[in-house]
């Protein structure tokens, strides 16, 4: 059985089980999170799609964890006018654990 959830503006395919990393929530390691934005949800059966979620479905994770993704340059530049900048940034994240998928 597998999950579509939607969380910090992007969408995840997950499965029980999955370890993602998804953008920064609040809670601490060890704290239990719900995902009730689910989208569409498949089994052996076929797949369920919400028009937009799913009522009634949610998925339940694990936080793992907390992070910060790869680091990217920003650098800003004009053509003969002598304006340069630089500036890096490091993305937030939470790393969770995907433990039920519920779906009535």
């Amino acid at each position: 059985m597998y999950a579509i959830i939607r969380t910090g503006g992007k969408q995840y395919r997950v499965q029980e089980g999955d370890v993602i990393n998804i953008e920064k929530l609040n809670g601490q390691p060890g704290d239990m999170v719900t995902f009730e934005e689910v989208l569409a949800v498949g089994s052996e059966d076929g797949i369920k799609i919400g028009t937009p979620v799913l009522q009634g479905a949610k998925v339940d994770a694990k936080v793992l964890g907390h992070g910060k993704g790869k680091k990217i340059i920003v650098y800003k530049y004009k053509a003969k006018k002598g304006y340069r900048r630089k500036q890096g940034h490091r993305q937030p994240f939470t790393r969770v654990e995907i433990s039920k998928i519920n779906c009535d």
